[in-house]
């Protein structure tokens, strides 16, 4: 202890964090440690944090990794990252859009189990994956969910959707959602814990997203979502805290213990992921599922951390055991 300006006595900097940065992911990496490697399509790995995040789930053993796109531009990379790509499979296409294509083949022809983007945009390596006819389009909407371990949290919360469907109508959003409960399956939430968030508590006309709540609600009853528990409209705080609920009077299985956070649309979702990043000291892993195989959709801003989790997050999903239709 020491002495401030004013004579008083400072105490040591109490944490706010009651448990170690990024430690559920990181058990949840171990878990995943104990499944066989997939093989996984790395497109257009040719800058440093792509080859970087592809080794290092590579070294932790939950993904054997095909390196898609222009070599030169790969070994250069490589070189620049101090990294080998020695005893990694490589396969040439010359550029972004030709590696996308040929990752899509290549699943399609049952030589990878994944997909994780490279140094491309987003909407490159998506617009193969949905294309007609030759993606990888099944009968659900594709969408994106995170995982996000916040250490004031006190388990991992899944957000959905906030990277690929930007005003998702009602139906879009029993597909997200189903997705999401897919996700939390594979990591072993038997029953999650689903909030459908919006601002308010009760059903508005005026507000689309409540009424969209209630209605997603009553398909779980009527058995057209599975395999969780759902609740909405919540707004954030009651979905979050068991005290905001219970001053509302909301009595809810999910308020106050949710798994899964829905956001009404891609904004408030985007939003809500980076607020727990950046103020809440989250860690994040995240995919894509829908289509045939999980992608990997890493963010230039992702550390290898991130892509490490997000490989391990693939790797479950495929191994999950597959529900009778």
């Amino acid at each position: 202890m020491s002495e401030n300006n004013s004579g008083a006595v400072s105490q040591p900097p109490v944490s706010i964090f009651p448990r170690p940065h990024g430690a559920l992911l990181a058990a949840l990496i171990t878990r995943a440690q104990t499944l066989p490697p997939i093989r996984m399509g790395v497109v257009h790995p040719c800058d440093q944090p792509s080859l970087e995040g592809a080794l290092a789930a590579r070294d932790a053993g939950l993904i054997v990794p095909t390196l898609i796109g222009p070599c030169k531009k790969m070994e250069a990379a490589a070189r620049a990252a101090g990294v080998s790509l020695e005893d990694v499979d490589v396969v040439e296409a010359p550029h972004s859009h030709a590696a996308a294509d040929q990752a899509v083949e290549m699943v399609r022809r049952g030589k990878l189990h994944a997909i994780m983007k490279g140094a491309l945009h987003t909407d490159e390596l998506m617009a193969a994956v949905v294309r007609d006819g030759t993606g990888l389009r099944t009968d659900r909407r594709i969408s994106h969910v995170f995982v996000i371990d916040a250490p004031t949290y006190h388990k991992l919360l899944l957000v959905t959707d906030a990277a690929i469907n930007i005003a998702p109508t009602l139906d879009i959003k029993r597909d997200i959602i189903r997705n999401a409960v897919d996700l939390a399956h594979a990591i072993g939430l038997l029953k999650p814990k689903t909030a459908i968030l919006s601002a308010v508590e009760t059903v508005e006309a005026k507000i689309p997203s409540t009424v969209e709540a209630a209605a997603l609600c009553k398909m779980a009853d009527r058995g057209q979502i599975a395999g969780a528990v759902l609740d909405g409209p919540l707004a954030f705080d009651n979905a979050i805290s068991k005290e905001a609920a219970e001053a509302k009077h909301i009595e809810s299985e999910v308020a106050g213990d949710p798994d899964i956070l829905v956001a009404p649309d891609l904004e408030s979702g985007n939003i809500l992921a980076k607020q727990l990043v950046f103020l809440a000291g989250a860690s994040t892993a995240g995919i894509v599922l829908g289509a045939r195989v999980p992608i990997v959709l890493t963010s230039r801003a992702d550390d290898v951390a991130s892509r490490v989790a997000s490989s391990a997050l693939a790797q479950l999903f495929a191994h999950r055991p597959r529900a009778t239709p």
